[in-house]
């Protein structure tokens, strides 16, 4: 007698992003230029961090991960949205929910980590710039980021979908607050210090330098507040919807563009990256741009 197999497996069915379908290939181009700034961004900073000499630093060997995380988060995230506003089959295997699930969730505590490594960077650059290279060593650096990854994994394995929904939100909630402690912490002695330079012009230029990761800290934290701190009965649920693909589409995007717009330094590297690649056009829009 031959031996059956009845085991089933469970199977989700997104209800989609938009109930308007006229709007499904509108919301899927936007979305799918988003993915592509988010790719070639987030690539881009990797690469020019790895081949320029000048970023081989602390601060530019964090922000080669933060780029890392965000593109994987982005990869686990955008391409299933895309495929759910053209495809009719919107249906997810349980195991596959419950993979992606694990991978987003292990991207986001590993960037909050993340965030806080670079705040803890900035507060030993500005406060004790003597000190900065023998404290922030190639060995510390690693170790800094190694725990962020390792630590997200623990958190997340940690996490079953089984314990009571309270517990979950004390993980949750120990990983969001122990990363705003850091941050707040270095944020509060990097303004006692830089208030202590009589010149504006150092005080400008020890702001500027943190500028770029306060953008990014409150885009980050400040979607993760308004989507997991307010009331349920607050949120409507087209609110919601917005706010996740902020959360999980946006801000990937919004990164590199954050770190190199506001950076002279990235953005020389990035022209001197193309001028290699393709000269002649390059030269064709600065003649055009100067005309």
């Amino acid at each position: 007698m031959a031996v059956r197999n009845l085991s089933v497996e469970t199977i989700f069915t997104f209800l989609g992003f938009t109930d308007h379908p006229e709007l499904q290939v509108p919301l899927f181009l936007v979305f799918l230029l988003m993915y592509i700034i988010t790719i070639v961004g987030n690539h881009g900073m990797i690469v020019i961090i790895k081949i320029n000499p000048k970023f081989h630093t602390p601060m530019y060997f964090f922000l080669s991960h933060l780029s890392f995380v965000d593109f994987c988060y982005s990869s686990i995230i955008t391409p299933k949205l895309l495929e759910n506003l053209v495809l009719a089959d919107k249906r997810i295997f349980y195991s596959n929910c419950m993979l992606q699930y694990f991978l987003s969730c292990t991207a986001v505590v590993t960037e909050s980590f993340l965030l806080a490594v670079l705040a803890y960077d900035r507060f030993v650059a500005i406060c004790n710039p003597l000190l900065y290279i023998v404290v922030m060593s190639q060995k510390l650096c690693a170790l800094l980021v190694a725990g962020s990854y390792i630590w997200a994994l623990i958190a997340v394995s940690s996490s079953d979908i089984h314990l009571p929904q309270l517990l979950l939100f004390g993980f949750a909630t120990f990983n969001e607050v122990s990363t705003l402690l850091i941050i707040l912490t270095s944020y509060v002695f990097i303004v006692e210090t830089v208030l202590k330079i009589r010149s504006a012009s150092g005080c400008h230029k020890a702001f500027s330098t943190c500028a770029s990761h306060l953008t990014a800290i409150s885009i980050f934290h400040g979607t993760i507040l308004s989507l997991y701190c307010v009331p349920n009965s607050k949120n409507s649920r087209q609110t919601v919807k917005v706010a996740s693909v902020f959360y999980t589409v946006v801000n990937p995007m919004l990164k590199p563009l954050i770190y190199s717009l506001r950076n002279k330094v990235v953005k020389e590297a990035v022209w001197k990256l193309v001028d290699k690649k393709c000269p002649v056009s390059l030269k064709q829009s600065q003649e055009m741009v100067s005309s």
